[in-house]
């Protein structure tokens, strides 16, 4: 998608330091934290909500699922944390590309 900052993350037109990518993914830290540590996992594939996902696209999300706890160093997961999926502007979701949260580093309340 032409204005949407992750897909230009991803095409590398916008520098962003990257804690893991691969050719599906790629996790970086939020650019507003929510929590001592807190990442973005994002596919780099552009679709907005995951009802628009295709079963090639959850192949490659439950790669992220398994992935993130594999990056427990990298993302402090030690004492435990959080993934969170807004969807749509009631669901709280900033930027129309489906990506994970990945709380961590603090004691999170509900």
């Amino acid at each position: 998608m032409e204005n949407c900052i992750f897909c230009k993350i991803a095409n590398k037109e916008i520098k962003s330091d990257f804690i893991y990518e691969d050719k599906d993914f790629f996790i970086i830290k939020d650019a507003h934290p929510k929590a001592r540590y807190h990442f973005l996992a994002i596919p780099k594939k552009h679709y907005g909500l995951l009802a628009e996902a295709t079963t090639d696209d959850a192949k490659v999300l439950g790669r992220i699922l398994f992935t993130i706890p594999k990056l427990s160093k990298e993302l402090h997961l030690e004492g435990g944390y959080r993934l969170v999926v807004n969807q749509g502007e009631n669901g709280g979701q900033a930027i129309p590309h489906l990506h994970i949260h990945i709380l961590s580093g603090e004691k999170l309340r509900v």
